[in-house]
């Protein structure tokens, strides 16, 4: 999908409604890998000239575009779901047709997948999602954040996590910024099943 294309369109029926990325509010967290959903959802909100507003009812921020909304939940990682289930409910939007974007410590980094539903494998933003949509059942973007040495463990999947990306990550993290981008909006278009597989079928750079 070009960068300027028009989700009114959309003819899927499994188009997401809701788009939400996650990560932690403030400074201190700014552009670590935990962060990688905040960062995606501010270049389709770039792309789709949404401006972004706070809302404090619902503990996030929130822009709406012609196919929906877009939600970064301010509640931190593991409250989540409380955001996303509170937007969600307000705007009737199902779980099915909520997506959510995410760091995927499993994932080099530049490896992206969708997935249709699914446990939390250990990553607590979807854990909370899981808990408050009482769900497992809605899908998911996972954007790899994997070291070249493979999933860290321990302390070391902390330091890692929140860890801020390297110089030498730059140009791979924002090329998979951008295919992100592009796999969401081809959702929004054309919906889920078409968007899965263009991306999930598409080579890795």
């Amino acid at each position: 999908m070009a960068s300027g294309a028009d989700p009114t369109s959309s003819s899927g029926l499994n188009a997401p409604r809701l788009i939400v990325g996650l990560g932690n509010p403030g400074e201190t967290y700014r552009d670590t890998r935990h962060n990688i959903g905040f960062m995606v959802l501010d270049e389709i909100a770039r792309r789709l000239g949404a401006a972004f507003r706070e809302e404090k009812r619902w503990t996030g921020l929130v822009a709406k575009f012609s196919g929906g909304h877009l939600l970064k939940p301010f509640t931190f990682m593991n409250e989540s779901g409380r955001s996303a289930q509170a937007v969600g409910h307000f705007y009737k939007v199902a779980p099915a047709q909520t997506l959510v974007v995410y760091d995927d410590v499993d994932l080099p980094l530049g490896r992206m997948r969708f997935r249709t539903g699914g446990s939390a494998a250990g990553h607590n933003g979807i854990r909370s999602l899981i808990s408050s949509l009482g769900s497992e059942d809605f899908p998911r973007l996972k954007v790899g954040i994997a070291p070249a040495d493979g999933r860290p463990a321990g302390e070391r999947m902390v330091g890692h996590v929140l860890g801020k990306f390297r110089a030498e990550e730059q140009p791979e993290l924002q090329n998979v910024i951008q295919r992100a981008a592009d796999a969401v909006l081809s959702a929004v278009e054309r919906g889920l099943d078409s968007a899965m597989n263009v991306f999930n079928r598409q080579p890795e750079s």
